[in-house]
């Protein structure tokens, strides 16, 4: 398939509540160097996708107040790429307003097109791999007509992940059903059964397929923003999202969809959604500290995180499993298993945050 044939969503309107307080309603963590590579989020994002896709057909949704935040993150990118949300409606509507803009620039070729869809705050270690599979998947999107979501091979009872059950055999298999985030039990049961691997929030298909799967499943989500001549001009679809619902792709229509494929796949995938999942991607001391930007000095101290600005000293006396955030106007310390307290928080400070 020629590459001028695909395009790329990237959705780029969240907040990153649970990685509060580097990740601000003003900042979130999408625009952040979380990783301390000289890169953000979205920007290792945008590289990956254009090894195999033309930048000019690569699309970013995101937030109105963000739109300057993506111009000075991807300064190449044409004003017309960036699709802008007055305000969350989850990622149907981001997907459906996409599907507009990417149908009248396709010209009715929409039967010949494939979209990827991908979060803006994801990390992949093996591009290379990645690139393959999403290969694949686009051949498959455009052929065969299925929905196709890229899984991830678990590797321990995530309960923070959403699960995929699927059968068959081979690279490619059927999605029997979509699980939302378990609880400890039911994830540790799911590993032990095998057949499941985590929704990795990726998805392909092609732009014919997709379309009819919205006329089916949210009709009025679809006849809200197709066939109105969306071109990505700003405040364009300000009216529309008032009227559309609040309603995620996967419970709106992959859920319901009945022909939805996904390839188990193993190309060092992490959504990075918590200070948990971050942990393992930063460098640790002897007593398995991980830590980022911080001069750790621990004493009977291990198993914590520690994130501060660079160079800053740390000191920890009897403290083990503890998540320790250092910023120049907040100061999170919380145990490592409280993890989803954050977003609690983040919710109950409101502006402050």
């Amino acid at each position: 398939m020629s590459k001028k044939e695909v395009y790329a969503v990237i959705m780029a309107g969240g907040v990153g509540t649970r990685f509060w307080p580097i990740s601000r309603f003003t900042m979130p963590k999408q625009f952040l160097d979380i990783l301390g590579v000289g890169k953000s989020l979205i920007q290792m994002t945008f590289d990956r996708l254009s090894q195999t896709i033309h930048a000019e057909n690569i699309l970013v949704v995101t937030n109105e107040s963000y739109r300057e935040l993506v111009k000075e993150h991807l300064p190449a990118m044409p004003n017309e790429n960036i699709l802008c949300e007055p305000f969350m409606r989850n990622t149907a509507p981001c997907i459906a307003y996409a599907n507009a803009v990417i149908e009248n620039r396709a010209a009715g070729n929409s039967g010949d097109v494939a979209i990827v869809v991908a979060p803006s705050d994801h990390l992949i270690i093996d591009s290379t791999e990645f690139s393959r599979v999403m290969e694949v998947a686009v051949d498959v999107a455009v052929n065969d007509g299925a929905l196709v979501t890229l899984g991830i091979k678990p590797t321990r009872p995530d309960t923070g992940y959403g699960y995929i059950k699927f059968t068959g055999k081979g690279e490619m298999v059927d999605v029997e059903r979509f699980t939302e985030k378990p609880d400890l039990a039911t994830a540790e049961s799911m590993l032990a059964e095998g057949g499941y691997c985590w929704n990795s929030g990726i998805f392909v298909w092609s732009l014919e397929s997709i379309k009819k799967e919205f006329q089916q499943h949210l009709p009025q989500v679809e006849g809200l923003f197709a066939g109105k001549g969306l071109c990505g001009k700003k405040g364009e679809a300000d009216q529309l999202y008032k009227k559309s619902e609040s309603i995620s792709i996967d419970y709106g229509v992959l859920e319901k969809a009945a022909r939805v494929k996904v390839i188990p796949s193993d190309f060092g995938w992490s959504d990075l959604g918590t200070w948990q999942s971050l942990a393992g991607h930063l460098n640790k001391d002897a007593n398995g500290n991980c830590i980022s930007g911080a001069e750790v000095v621990a004493n009977d101290s291990g198993d914590n995180v520690v994130v501060t600005e660079a160079g800053k000293m740390v000191a920890v006396k009897g403290l083990d499993g503890y998540i320790i955030v250092d910023t120049k106007d907040a100061l999170l310390i919380c145990p490592r298993t409280s993890e989803q307290w954050v977003k609690e928080l983040v919710g109950n400070l409101k502006s402050k945050t």
